[in-house]
């Protein structure tokens, strides 16, 4: 090759390499990092604390770990570089992903807050119910206000939590019935409802009269409510943790709960942790971010990890050293797995494969 080609040649390489340096660094795309999160055993104490508090019912003493884990995300204006999203894709406790899978809809951080931070308080109801019903106690079920249209009729009278009694003196014991019997009505005219305030006892029960209007996807009849529903229990169970939102501690809260109310040690004194959210009838749900929980886990010293069934394929793609997965589907099946752990009956434990 001429002299002269090889220098144009190199330089025009040179050139490249410059542009490359200095375009990729800030060149930004459309990703979110998530990484391992703090763990917190529901059978200790936070700020002091009990995680898990129960008056008005005996409790027992508890020993080990249940620790429920958590995924830390970036904020909904983060936006990495090439270059960063290219490391995170190369490192082991770091899981790139599309924005949107943690941001859906430009959901605002805000936004995202509030939806985690509801998603964690229905789950703990779940959790509660869950533990209960798994212990042979009654667990009641109110239906409640979930929440209220902004500019809507309801706006300022009822309010999210409210327990409704009744509707125009019909007792109501399911959602559905609240709808059925505000339709009844035409636009404009009132509904009578009878509520127990949020957070106060059934004696301070009253009534509240709201205009309905037209719904704007026709003519019936509308008050801007979404009618939901609570359960009621046999004694209080308090869930202390601040800062954690999302569903996927429902599973540890219940094993928790039901920890504090049996006479036995149901760890046996090990390091179990895991994640996994779970219904009033104890079935265990998927979450993400499984293989940041599980780094989280053995971080904290967990020796075993209590996982989803729908979540085991992934989990066990990449197991930390020294984390034996179990693969959970109910609560029961849970209590089970604990009890081979406790008795060192770990050879019949249910894997996880991938």
């Amino acid at each position: 090759m001429p002299r002269r080609s090889a220098t144009m040649l190199a330089a025009t390489l040179l050139l490249i390499a410059m542009l490359c340096a200095s375009v990729l660094p800030a060149m930004k795309v459309p990703y979110s990092e998530m990484s391992p999160g703090p763990t917190y055993n529901t059978l200790g104490r936070q700020n002091g604390k009990p995680v898990i508090s129960i008056t008005g019912q005996r409790t027992y003493p508890t020993s080990g770990h249940l620790n429920m884990t958590t995924v830390q995300v970036t904020s909904a204006d983060y936006q990495p570089s090439l270059v960063s999203a290219v490391i995170g894709w190369l490192r082991d406790d770091v899981a790139v992903v599309p924005h949107d899978n943690l941001y859906p809809d430009h959901q605002t951080e805000q936004e995202a807050e509030q939806q985690n931070a509801e998603e964690f308080a229905s789950s703990q109801d779940s959790a509660k119910a869950a533990a209960l019903r798994e212990l042979g106690y009654k667990v009641g079920t109110d239906v409640i206000v979930g929440s209220v249209v902004a500019g809507s009729p309801s706006q300022g009278r009822l309010h999210a939590g409210d327990t409704v009694k009744a509707v125009d003196g019909t007792a109501v014991t399911a959602p559905e019935q609240v709808a059925k019997l505000v339709t009844r009505h035409r636009p404009g005219q009132p509904v009578v409802f009878t509520v127990v305030p949020n957070g106060k006892a059934a004696s301070a029960a009253r009534t509240v009269t709201v205009t309905t209007v037209k719904a704007p996807d026709g003519d019936r009849a509308m008050v801007g409510i979404q009618p939901g529903t609570k359960h009621t229990f046999p004694f209080s169970i308090d869930i202390g943790l601040q800062d954690v939102g999302g569903p996927s501690a429902g599973l540890m809260f219940s094993l928790g709960i039901v920890d504090k109310l049996r006479p036995s040690d149901i760890t046996g004194g090990k390091f179990v942790a895991g994640t996994g959210t779970i219904t009033d009838a104890g079935r265990v749900g998927p979450i993400g971010g499984i293989s940041m929980k599980t780094i989280a886990a053995r971080n904290a010293g967990a020796q075993y990890f209590l996982t989803p069934a729908e979540n085991c394929a992934e989990a066990a793609r990449d197991t930390p050293a020294g984390l034996t997965l179990v693969k959970v589907e109910t609560l029961h099946g849970a209590l089970e797995a604990l009890d081979a752990i406790r008795t060192g009956g770990t050879a019949a434990l249910p894997s996880c494969s991938r």
